[in-house]
């Protein structure tokens, strides 16, 4: 299989990064925009429900009566810090699966696309909730979806490996 180079390799990357920061964006825009906050839509019965909520923490509102300086530390700078630390250790480092990379392009770009929310409007907007009867949510957005993707990319992936690695073989 032929070799991508390093600056199509950047390229992509930072590109699936954008793609989940936009879908995330412009879905959070389209719910601001056109539900009312705590409105209930069921899409498909009680299974599949759209609302709006604004959470001012992180999951399960974790965070959000912290004092405003303990906020800013904890909910912006460091995930700004391991964001950008994740990022430039998928971008220079190329011992990566691609399977790897591809799970943290999603996982950056959805914490991205939630951590520009705290930074621009306070808050992040979540406007689903499933209940599939076993699997049942709590309210959540796209960004949390790369998120939990990226998460199961790499989860499988360092499973299935066969050397349970992050990491392509040295012949590969």
């Amino acid at each position: 299989m032929k070799k991508i180079t390093g600056r199509i390799r950047i390229l992509l990357v930072l590109s699936l990064v954008m793609l989940n920061i936009g879908c995330d964006q412009i879905s959070k825009n389209v719910v601001r925009n056109t539900i009312e906050k705590d409105a209930r839509i069921e899409v498909f019965k009680d299974n599949f429900v759209l609302t709006k909520v604004e959470n001012r923490g992180a999951a399960y509102s974790l965070g959000s009566d912290l004092a405003p300086i303990l906020k800013i530390l904890l909910l912006q700078i460091l995930p700004i810090i391991v964001l950008l630390f994740l990022l430039r250790l998928i971008l220079i480092k190329t011992n990566y699966s691609k399977e790897t990379v591809l799970g943290f392009t999603f996982i950056i770009g959805g914490g991205i696309g939630n951590l520009y929310d705290r930074i621009v409007h306070g808050s992040v907007t979540d406007f689903m909730i499933m209940d599939l009867g076993i699997i049942k949510t709590e309210i959540f957005n796209m960004a949390d979806v790369s998120i939990m993707i990226g998460s199961f990319i790499i989860l499988v992936t360092a499973l299935f490996n066969k050397k349970g690695s992050f990491f392509k073989e040295a012949n590969t």
